[in-house]
């Protein structure tokens, strides 16, 4: 009885020790992730990126392959884009969250106007390509879009001025498919500090946690990328759903104002909440940011230097560019901030938001929409499992949309919150 016991054994061994049950590579390990849970963006700034290139004329756009759009002659000149069907196909993009951004604007009543035409462009572009794009309005739509085959969207705000400091706006955005806000851009509102303006009111006003209040009653997401350290904080305590950055890095990797610092990290945990890493190298890379802190220190002097004769100091920052070129980032930069969230908050509370269109470089290796597998190459060397992949490429995004839905679903009998209007 034990010499077949022994052969089985033996045999068992030889089986498990073959090369074709070895370990897979970082490459395949990417793949099968990928494969199983494609990537699902945080922010991609193609609704912008049609209104400066054509003015939201695009009937004879062509999204299918966007490589030649460079126009050096312009003024300024414009890159190549870096989002198309083709690449975003390559780079393993089932779902993307489209940011119809539209500037800061103390006139709010026009950025309310140009936000819909954000919408309405990003739903045309949409409506153009059928078997390829979808616009879904719940998790259950968008799911069902990416196992069609199909890359799925949603449409997110990119700043509070675009709801002109109105509920009732806000709720409208809504229904017309807005399913993030970004509290803050660039500049402050009269009800939240941005990130990168003076602080004005120590974070959110009575009116900034109404407006989060309705976010979490109506199912749209909370977004705290651009906002200041303090609004973070604020909605954090009020949100009684899961929030998001769709576009950040870490403060503890690059200490910009527009990453999320250390000390915000628990409450985004303790809020089920996700970051999800952006790709714009300022963001990403302390050198990056110093030399652009640099060069604008020297086009502050030059300005003072040559009064009057634009045509010298364009020339003398040209020649100051030249001698002084910009810094390189690496997909390893990327990583870091990655595995940094991993270390401090876990691998539940990592997401993707590239800013694709929406910035003037990327890293290397990651130029534009078809270099995700890379970096989810770079991190399984690093030693990420397949499982973690799979989280930091959708199941995390998805996870916290069907948090927010749930908690609004919960909501249904309250009624909307109500402010006056003038007479």
């Amino acid at each position: 009885m034990t010499k077949p016991s022994l052969l089985a054994g033996l045999a068992a061994f030889a089986l498990i020790s073959t090369p074709a049950m070895a370990q897979k590579s970082p490459e395949a390990t990417a793949e099968a992730a990928l494969k199983r849970a494609p990537v699902f963006d945080g922010h991609n700034d193609v609704p912008w990126a049609l209104r400066l290139r054509e003015g939201n004329v695009i009937n004879g756009f062509d999204f299918q392959d966007t490589t030649d759009t460079a126009k050096p002659d312009a003024t300024p000149p414009e890159i190549a884009m870096h989002t198309d069907l083709m690449r975003l196909r390559k780079g393993h993009v089932g779902a993307q969250f489209w940011s119809v951004y539209v500037p800061s604007n103390p006139n709010e009543q026009l950025a309310v106007q140009q936000t819909i035409e954000q919408i309405d462009v990003m739903k045309r572009l949409v409506a153009r390509y059928p078997s390829d794009l979808a616009l879904a309005s719940t998790s259950a739509e968008l799911e069902k879009a990416m196992k069609a085959g199909k890359i799925a969207g949603m449409l997110g705000m990119e700043g509070g001025h675009s709801i002109g400091s109105s509920l009732a706006v806000l709720r409208q955005m809504y229904d017309l498919g807005a399913r993030y806000m970004t509290l803050t851009h660039s500049k402050n509102l009269s009800w939240a500090d941005a990130a990168t303006d003076a602080p004005a009111h120590d974070g959110l006003t009575d009116f900034g946690r109404q407006v989060v209040r309705e976010m979490n009653r109506i199912g749209m997401i909370v977004d705290l990328s651009h906002v200041s350290e303090a609004t973070m904080k604020d909605a954090l305590e009020v949100s009684k759903a899961p929030v998001m950055f769709s576009h950040s890095g870490v403060r503890a990797i690059n200490p910009h104002p527009r990453n999320v610092p250390d000390s915000v990290l628990p409450a985004v945990k303790a809020n089920g909440g996700i970051v999800m890493i952006v790709l714009l190298p300022g963001f990403l890379d302390a050198d990056v940011r110093a030399q652009g802190l640099a060069r604008t220190a020297e086009q502050a002097r030059l300005k003072a230097m040559y009064p009057g004769d634009p045509a010298a100091e364009k020339a003398a920052l040209q020649a100051w560019d030249a001698a002084n070129p910009m810094p390189t980032t690496s997909i390893a930069k990327v990583a870091e901030h990655i595995d940094h969230l991993k270390k401090t908050i876990g691998v539940d509370h990592i997401g993707l938001g590239g800013d694709y269109d929406g910035m003037d470089s990327a890293p290397v290796g990651m130029e534009d929409v078809s270099g995700y597998p890379a970096l989810f190459t770079e991190l399984a060397k690093r030693g990420y499992s397949q499982a973690d992949l799979e989280k930091i490429a959708s199941g995390n995004m998805l996870r916290v949309l069907k948090a927010v839905e749930t908690y609004a679903a919960s909501q249904k009998g309250q009624p909307p919150i109500e402010t006056p209007v003038a007479k």
